[in-house]
């Protein structure tokens, strides 16, 4: 009996496995980000002009690219090296096959006070520069062909932050992960073993 029950339980975990996740998938954000190392409050509008930023893939630190310096805020703390405000944005246009999912776009990690914005409307603030967090962008993203902009302001310009380099930027992975109507949420179910016995005999 106690056989049964446990491969009733793991019949089922892998059933909602292969139900639920055929209807996820996962994309890699981290190519053509365009970037500029300063302050605009107008990079997060949709029509703003981002042909002069510089085109470059994540993970990305702009602290380290810059010249050592002890006149720097973040003093030897931050490696001498300069820290400031930085904007990213991407232009993407969604796949077909996402129309009508749920959309999540995810981000391992932004040092650090990170704003995000797609298509205009603002999504929230991360002051945390190691933690991971995401955003619901379903409501807002515009379906195939249509193109959709993700902005991101990163401000380290508090210094010193850290009694470590702790560097700028979007230095960390990004996905954006479409998922079915019906899901598990993330992280929302686990198996766990309490009581532990031998299964056979």
């Amino acid at each position: 009996m106690k056989n049964y029950r446990i491969f009733l339980l793991v019949s089922t975990v892998l059933m909602a496995h292969v139900v639920f996740g055929q209807g996820r998938i996962t994309l890699d954000f981290g190519k053509n980000w365009k970037f500029f190392l300063g302050n605009d409050s107008l990079a997060a509008s949709v029509g703003y002009s981002d042909a002069s930023w510089r085109l470059l893939d994540l993970p990305h630190d702009w602290s380290i690219e810059g010249e050592f310096s002890s006149k720097h805020p973040g003093t030897s703390q931050q490696g001498a090296l300069p820290t400031g405000i930085g904007w990213y944005r991407k232009a993407f246009v969604l796949q077909e096959n996402f129309k009508n999912k749920l959309l999540q776009i995810e981000f391992d990690g932004v040092y650090r006070n990170s704003e995000v914005w797609i298509n205009g409307h603002y999504l929230g603030k991360r002051p945390n520069g190691y933690i991971s967090f995401s955003y619901d962008i379903t409501k807002w993203i515009k379906d195939f062909p249509q193109k959709n902009i993700l902005s991101v302001k990163v401000d380290n310009s508090a210094q010193p932050s850290s009694r470590w380099y702790t560097g700028s930027g979007i230095y960390r992975n990004v996905r954006l992960v479409a998922k079915s109507k019906l899901h598990i949420a993330t992280h929302g179910m686990v198996v766990t073993t309490p009581l532990a016995n031998k299964l056979f005999s």
